[in-house]
């Protein structure tokens, strides 16, 4: 380990250029035109960086936590494959056929394989590009586990919010005639939940956002001045689009208004404390939106509890576009 760590130093402070280091092939874990990648040191310090590994951590750890098991670091508890297999049996649903504990390396390299071929079988129909395999993973390469935990967290729709536009720069060292040659990339971890999501396509709010912001405010006024007029009649009153429908109340409250019917107190939560009861409450209002004819929200009931504003905006100029002429 020592031995790389060296290595990568070298590779870091002389980049694209042979090492001025005169390494013998014999002296180092990198064989004749072997290639390895680490993370450039300054991209572990990104803000965004660590803030998509602590989200991710703390998801697995939300999922897993009926099972005791506790991660830490990626790199260390991920590789051999228990804390993965675990994971995709609690989202999925389903039991994988593998020992339940493999302490050697080809025992562990087999129970990856088997996991990572069920991911594939999921992911693949999806369009899922796949940028890791049982050699990364097992080899401790964060930049793979990461790209696997985004996926996975993504198709189960994890009720988490990562940090968008998250890349890194990794340094690629490879050895010939003895000597190490270093190039720099950029690796994309991450680009927008709607993205990663599989909607493509823009809309109008992706628009004002980019090109019209001047002209969010006066959206976000027609579309209050229209919740209010029904929200009134419970004397109640919205002043911040950003906050005061994440927890999913008034958009049970107000789908109850337009349709004109009482929604009963037991169908939700009307002091939601828990993520978990907002993010009910909130399905749920997309529930009475879809038997009032409208289209399933493109927003995730995760986005709107988590003040995602565009998801929150996309939800109510639906409801307007429908419901604006009703007194």
């Amino acid at each position: 380990v020592s031995d790389l760590q060296e290595e990568g130093k070298n590779a870091i402070n002389a980049p694209m250029n042979p090492s001025t280091v005169d390494i013998h092939p014999e002296d180092t874990l990198l064989e004749e035109n072997e290639e390895r990648t680490m993370i450039d040191p300054n991209s572990k310090e990104d803000p965004k960086f660590k803030e998509l590994i602590k989200v991710l951590i703390d998801w697995i750890n939300d999922v897993l936590v009926e099972e005791r098991i506790i991660v830490k670091q990626l790199e260390e508890d991920l590789y051999d494959g228990q804390v993965l297999q675990k994971l995709l049996e609690k989202l999925g649903d389903r039991k994988l056929n593998v020992a339940e504990v493999t302490q050697s390396e080809i025992g562990q390299k087999q129970k990856l394989q088997t996991v990572l071929e069920a991911v594939h079988d999921l992911l693949r129909p999806h369009g899922w590009t796949i940028k890791w395999n049982v050699d990364s993973i097992h080899g401790k390469n964060l930049i793979s586990i990461l790209h696997l935990l985004v996926a996975l967290a993504m198709h189960f729709r994890a009720p988490i919010r990562l940090p968008e536009h998250v890349s890194v720069q990794v340094v690629v060292v490879r050895k010939r005639e003895g000597l190490l040659q270093t190039t720099h990339v950029t690796e994309e971890l991450t680009t927008t939940t709607e993205m990663m999501m599989g909607r493509f396509e823009r809309d109008a709010f992706d628009t004002l956002f980019d090109h019209a912001p001047d002209k969010l405010s006066v959206v976000k006024k027609s579309l209050i001045t229209f919740v209010n007029k029904h929200l009134n009649k419970l004397n109640l009153e919205v002043t911040e689009l950003e906050t005061q429908f994440a927890d999913g109340v008034y958009l049970v409250l107000l789908m109850g208004l337009l349709e004109d019917y009482f929604v009963p107190l037991h169908n939700f939560y009307l002091t939601p404390e828990s993520f978990d009861q907002k993010v009910h409450n909130v399905s749920f209002a997309f529930e009475l939106m879809q038997d009032g004819g409208l289209k399933k929200p493109k927003a995730r009931p995760e986005d709107v509890v988590n003040l995602d504003l565009k998801s929150t905006l996309r939800v109510l100029y639906n409801l307007f576009t429908k419901y604006k002429n009703v007194e």
